[in-house]
């Protein structure tokens, strides 16, 4: 099995996500010691936000290519060809602002690309990244699953527009909220979410 580890969390060793993420690629190992785990960090390895300049080098000849651009759109296919190898993506999702990290979204614009994981077709789109399972681990500061707040939810319910898009139907989250309600929240917020990881019912795991 080929799990792909991403984290988004710009906190480092404060990022609540990165020590869930940590902990679900831990919790994977044990159950497949044979699986293979690919890491990226978006923030540590950012990468830049999708230009016209990027969309316009796929139809340009390379002499006409500046080398930056290049170099970007290399990575770019390194980054859609770890997608495509991957069964099993674990997300560290934290909500900034009610939605996404950019560095996130700068991720799936580069994983989102016609022909490769959907396709327009007569009957309207169809994903092409079907079969592959999702672990978000998605944390929140505040309530947001339900109640008055839960309009203002533009993180999982995008996650779960996209990837559905793509045709991934095998969505599970791993969800901390209300971490900075205060410190006992926070405490067992992780503690829920920890428990949720280590409980081998709550992880189906591609194979």
């Amino acid at each position: 099995m080929n799990v792909l580890h991403i984290d988004s969390g710009i906190l480092g060793d404060h990022s609540v996500s990165r020590r869930l993420t940590a902990a679900v690629a831990a919790q994977i190992k044990a159950e497949q010691p044979g699986a293979t785990v690919t890491y990226r960090d978006l923030v540590a390895n950012a990468l830049p936000h999708l230009s016209g300049a990027h969309l316009m080098a796929a139809n340009a000849e390379p002499d006409q290519v500046d080398a930056q651009i290049a170099a970007d759109n290399a990575e770019s296919k390194i980054v859609l060809d770890e997608f495509l190898a991957a069964d099993t993506v674990i997300l560290g999702v934290p909500m900034y602002n009610f939605s996404l990290p950019s560095q996130l979204k700068a991720w799936i614009d580069r994983v989102a690309v016609a022909g490769k994981t959907f396709r327009y077709t007569a009957e309207g789109p169809e994903g092409l990244a079907k079969g592959k399972k999702i672990i978000v681990v998605s944390t929140r500061g505040g309530h947001y699953s339900a109640g008055p707040a839960a309009v203002m939810d533009h993180q999982e319910s995008y996650l779960r527009a996209v990837l559905g898009f793509l045709g991934i139907t095998d969505i599970e989250i791993v969800r901390a909220e209300g971490l900075n309600l205060s410190a006992d929240s926070k405490v067992q917020a992780i503690s829920e979410a920890e428990r949720t990881i280590t409980d081998r019912n709550g992880l189906k795991l591609a194979s």
